[in-house]
């Protein structure tokens, strides 16, 4: 799994940073996603994907191997 974020379109609702903690957060500034591991571990990833789900702006881009970027 690969995870990409887009700061252009993040509306810093903040979702992704309580979903998946170990993995996303916020700047301080804007409230912007951070993200803290690209390449998560196994056991972050169902809630990687979820935190791509409920993501209002869309901004969470999970790529699994072998396929194409799905939201």
């Amino acid at each position: 799994m690969d995870v990409h974020v887009d700061r252009d379109r993040c509306l810093g609702a903040g979702m992704c940073a309580l979903t998946a903690p170990l993995v996303f957060d916020q700047d301080e500034d804007e409230g912007l996603v951070l993200l803290l591991d690209a390449r998560p571990p196994q056991e972050q990833r169902a809630a990687v994907r979820v935190a791509a789900g409920v993501c209002p702006a869309s901004a969470v881009t999970v790529t699994e191997r072998g396929s194409s970027p799905a939201s």
